[in-house]
């Protein structure tokens, strides 16, 4: 792949093109001192990634990554001294478009010190740019005659790049005491998932919390998928982590949930497709509509990434094509009238 790097310490960015070299795989064809620089040299030479730092003069990485992918969409990867202590610049630049977050690299040990971890992303990154999310036989389909009977709406929602924004401003526009479950699959390294739920909490009315596995979706209440295994509701109606298939680009994935809701799920359900690279989410939005479930798609102005409501769209996946401000109103408008079947 080829590599940009934006860092302004001339120490740290020697040390991220050492570990991204190391093994002949990448190039780096350009580092900037500066956000403004990394959208210019962006703007001259596209590369394959970014590795965006956050903490930079002149135009920190979060106002890069949004004006970048406003004037040159590229896929980025923050690269951050401390992705915790930074969480919410962190999850500004994945809601402007960035697609993962990563600690950076200790000086004097790129591999041994976080540089696996990078490079474990970068791999994962260029696999997803590659090919779809999902081979179509890999996932169950139809509804499970069995299982857990809970008689309530859930609404399954799949985001990843521009996802956590997007995610902030429909939380924040849902009442408290919704009549319904939400489960939020958001494309995030499970290692941090906790500050991003705790930095929802801030936007939002209601409670959000990590699913644990045998826990029981609740009325009003907001679950993250809680680590980097795939979360699913299981035969019992309740929420279930598991590691099949393990050869996707992203974990959690959303098609496995959506598809988990569909087999396993005896209440009503409504699906929402939200920004994104790649095209998870996007077949199982589809089951979920020709089970009679009313689903929605982000539209492409509102998109950060237009690719997996694109996906959705081009399979027809969707009932409704939605801006990202009308989306949450829409959700309310189906709950109150009782209208979350397909019409």
């Amino acid at each position: 792949m080829k590599i940009g790097i934006a860092n302004d310490l001339p120490l740290v960015a020697e040390t991220l093109r050492q570990t991204v070299t190391r093994n002949g795989a990448h190039e780096v064809v350009w580092v900037a001192r500066n956000g403004r620089e990394a959208v210019d040299y962006c703007a001259n030479e596209r590369p394959d990634l970014i590795l965006m730092d956050l903490l930079m003069p002149v135009m920190n990485g979060a106002q890069a990554t949004r004006e970048i992918m406003e004037r040159t969409p590229c896929p980025i990867l923050v690269v951050t001294s401390s992705v915790e202590s930074n969480a919410p610049l962190v999850f500004e630049a994945m809601g402007a478009g960035a697609l993962d977050a990563v600690d950076t690299p200790i000086v004097d040990d790129p591999v041994g010190g976080g540089g696996e971890e990078l490079l474990r992303k970068i791999v994962m990154i260029g696999h997803l740019t590659r090919k779809s999310s999902l081979p179509s036989q890999a996932l169950p389909s139809g509804r499970s005659s069995g299982g857990g009977n809970i008689a309530q709406t859930l609404i399954a929602i799949g985001a990843s790049s521009g996802g956590p924004q997007a995610l902030a401003q429909i939380l924040g526009e849902l009442p408290p005491g919704l009549p319904a479950s939400i489960v939020i699959i958001q494309h995030i390294d499970g290692k941090f998932i906790s500050e991003f739920a705790k930095w929802l909490s801030t936007l939002s009315a209601l409670p959000i919390m990590l699913a644990s596995q045998g826990g029981m979706p609740r009325g009003g209440h907001v679950y993250l998928a809680g680590s980097s295994n795939h979360l699913v509701i299981d035969a019992k109606g309740t929420f279930a982590y598991v590691r099949e298939p393990q050869d996707l680009p992203y974990r959690p994935s959303v098609d496995v949930f959506f598809h988990s809701v569909v087999q396993h799920w005896s209440g009503t359900a409504v699906g929402v497709l939200l920004t994104g690279m790649g095209s998870d989410g996007a077949r199982g939005l589809l089951t979920m509509k020709q089970q009679g479930c009313f689903t929605i798609a982000q539209d492409q102005r509102s998109c950060a990434v237009y690719g997996m409501p694109k996906a959705a769209r081009e399979l027809d996946a969707a009932v409704e094509i939605l801006p990202l401000d009308a989306i949450g109103a829409c959700l309310t408008g189906l709950l109150a009238k009782g209208r979350v079947a397909q019409q």
